[in-house]
């Protein structure tokens, strides 16, 4: 059991799968839920301070280089005209908006994703991590009651 609680913990830190992957994971192995999702919000959350802390300063520091320069650039231009977007859209709503971005479990829009794009936002770090962990404690839920089964119950019975 020590052993499938580590694994839960390890893909939940994974860029991409997170714990929106990590979850139904635990219920695959039949795991209680609730220390599941405990576990795996701790995953998904410790990589979110050095993402915020250092990623930024990769890339740029990347971006001069001949073997990473190019996609060190790409992801810069890329996370700041996607950033852009978001600030223009979400105007001062930019933490609501940070928030749902990393909480509605959709590919691409995770813990990792959204600790780049306000990085490069230049958000500060406490409404940064802030709006990650509720963004994450959002996915959490969401995928718990899918893995549950609850929205397969519910759609049961309103079929």
């Amino acid at each position: 059991m020590v052993t499938q609680y580590l694994i839960l913990f390890l893909i939940s830190m994974v860029p991409l799968i997170e714990l929106r992957g990590a979850i139904p994971v635990s219920q695959a192995f039949g795991l209680p839920l609730v220390t599941s999702y405990i576990i795996c919000i701790i995953g998904n959350m410790i990589p979110v301070p050095i993402i915020f802390l250092f990623a930024r300063r990769f890339l740029e520091w990347g971006a001069n280089k001949r073997l990473i320069g190019k996609i060190c650039s790409f992801f810069l231009i890329k996370g700041k005209r996607g950033g852009e977007k978001l600030q223009q859209k979400a105007g001062k709503g930019l933490f609501v908006a940070l928030l749902l971005f990393v909480g509605i479990p959709l590919p691409g829009t995770g813990a990792w994703t959204g600790t780049l794009a306000a990085s490069l936002l230049d958000m500060d770090f406490k409404s940064t991590v802030l709006a990650v962990t509720l963004g994450v404690l959002l996915a959490g839920i969401i995928m718990s009651l899918a893995s549950a089964g609850v929205f397969g119950a519910a759609s049961t019975l309103l079929s």
